[in-house]
């Protein structure tokens, strides 16, 4: 296994976002989206970027999936059980 650099400046960036987003998802603030979004495309990551892009694509939708309270999870767990 190989290790990881102990400083390694995009490793922390990668980290701190995905950290970001995470809390913004457990803790329903989808209104911070648009920040997280311009934080993300001030690094240098390419992986993230492409995400943000997709995220662009339909914005209004993924704020309130990271805001309302209402889940389609179930269904979908239905769904993909139901496919395999």
């Amino acid at each position: 296994m190989t290790a990881l650099p102990d400083d390694c400046p995009e490793l922390d960036a990668l980290t701190g976002h995905v950290r970001s987003f995470a809390r913004m998802l457990t803790e329903r603030q989808g209104e911070r989206l648009p920040e997280w979004l311009d934080a993300v495309r001030q690094d240098d990551l390419p992986s993230l970027h492409t995400l943000t892009a997709g995220i662009d694509r339909d914005r209004d939708a993924v704020i309130a999936g990271l805001t309302l309270p209402w889940s389609s999870g179930v269904v979908e767990g239905h769904v993909n059980r139901i496919k395999s």
